[in-house]
């Protein structure tokens, strides 16, 4: 699963120039990844829409946010909203942007899952933390308690998390690979032991995920796949990580 997620930039000229470089760069429609999906601003969805449909690509649409249950929040957009306009797929929550610039906590958080799973849109919640924290070693510690609004869900096989240190988030720092896996695994077995049915989902990387170090990323038998920010703007790079995702068989 490869998940671009633009944040706040796009245009018209920009979406279409992404979809004919990302055409001249794709192998196989990026079809063997499992899950191609663009997450663009809301106010661009008629324009991805109208490029997957044209190109007949295989790309799910998500979207970057959505309201929680209380209907009194100026400029938000609702789950129902959302499928009325097309059928979404996934939603990233938790976002830790979203988290900071907000103050989006646990309990909103989970209030927006919720909306997410009653209109049949797949949450992909974001998790990680501080640099701070991962220099204290409180990394575990931090990620289990963001996971804890999962506890006693029924996990599905598309149900996602995304973790993302957000100390690598745009900085172009990472963590070693080695240590991604092992954190990797290490959601995978809380989200399973605090589940109804003792599933474990599906675990993306995000953070710094370029063409250059995708590959060690997806090498890991634990990464499922990456969120990717910056390196997503640009259809021909984010073709190249998709082509890079497929032709490595863990």
């Amino acid at each position: 699963m490869i998940i671009a997620n633009w944040k706040c930039n796009g245009n018209k000229t920009m979406i279409k120039d992404w979809f004919i470089s990302y055409l001249n760069k794709i192998k196989n429609n990026g079809i063997d990844v499992g899950t191609v999906g663009i997450a663009p601003p809301s106010i661009f969805f008629n324009e991805v829409f109208n490029q997957i449909k044209k190109n007949n690509l295989d790309i799910l649409t998500c979207t970057q946010d959505i309201a929680g249950s209380s209907r009194k929040c100026t400029g938000a957009i609702s789950s129902e909203m959302l499928q009325k306009i097309h059928a979404f797929s996934f939603c990233i929550v938790g976002h830790s942007e979203r988290r900071t610039l907000y103050n989006e906590d646990n309990n909103i958080i989970q209030d927006k899952i919720f909306e997410c799973l009653k209109s049949d849109i797949n949450p992909i919640l974001c998790v990680g933390e501080t640099e701070e924290e991962n220099k204290l070693g409180k990394t575990e510690e931090i990620i289990q308690d963001q996971l804890s609004i999962l506890n006693n869900l029924d996990i599905t096989d598309k149900t996602t998390i995304a973790y993302e240190p957000i100390w690598a988030i745009g900085t172009g720092k990472t963590p070693v690979p080695t240590k991604v896996n092992q954190i990797h695994k290490f959601i995978k077995d809380v989200v399973q032991s605090n589940s109804i049915n003792q599933q474990k989902p599906k675990v993306l990387y995000g953070g710094s995920v370029t063409e250059k170090n995708a590959e060690s990323f997806f090498r890991s038998e634990h990464v499922d796949g990456a969120l990717i920010g910056g390196a997503s703007l640009s259809g021909a790079i984010f073709a190249e990580i998709v082509n890079i995702k497929n032709e490595i068989k863990i």
